[in-house]
């Protein structure tokens, strides 16, 4: 189902687009997922809305079957991709953990802003997406999901997140069409 609208009060919500986590294989092409990215950070930069930016810096303590401990980082590891072209007035978010609400100040940010909807892109689909989405939904956010400005490690995961997960959470779109939505309701 296509995007319906954009609410006047959006922000764009970009997770764990950072030099380390796009060292690792994904399913789509990482630089296609950046590209896209960026033009959405850029137009939303123009047209005034909040761009944020989130990275993350560590893991969350608990016993896993699946070793998920991020320590002995390289140096760039939370450094933000360079096409995204970071701005003063970007609101960065660091996490430990999967999702971007939890235990930062993003639900804060976007209250204090009266933002009524996000629109979400990163890596990875299945895990800081679509916690981050989860939480957004659940914080009474209209939640959109840039499907090719996101990609996975693996392709069942993104597979299911997007097409059996987003819907219940929210509406999926394309750049383009968040793009060319983004114009004619901001015009």
């Amino acid at each position: 189902m296509p995007i319906t609208a954009l609410d006047p009060d959006s922000a764009l919500v970009l997770v764990d687009l950072q030099c380390g986590i796009l060292r690792f294989p994904t399913v789509h092409l990482v630089e296609a997922v950046v590209k896209n990215a960026a033009a959405l950070a850029a137009t939303f930069r123009r047209r005034g809305l909040p761009v944020v930016l989130v990275n993350v810096a560590g893991s969350a303590p608990g016993r896993v079957e699946q070793s998920q401990k991020l320590t002995s980082l390289p140096a760039d590891w939370s450094q933000f991709a360079i096409e995204l072209d970071r701005q003063a007035a970007d609101h960065v978010v660091t996490k430990k953990t999967w999702g971007a609400f939890t235990n930062t100040d993003l639900h804060d940010y976007l209250r204090l802003r009266n933002i009524t909807q996000i629109i979400l892109s990163g890596v990875a689909t299945s895990i800081g997406v679509e916690s981050t989405a989860r939480a957004a939904h659940e914080h009474g956010y209209n939640v959109v999901l840039a499907v090719d400005a996101m990609t996975d490690t693996d392709a069942n995961a993104h597979d299911h997140s997007v097409n059996r997960i987003f819907p219940r959470l929210g509406e999926r779109g394309t750049t383009d069409e968040i793009l060319q939505l983004l114009s004619r309701e901001r015009s």
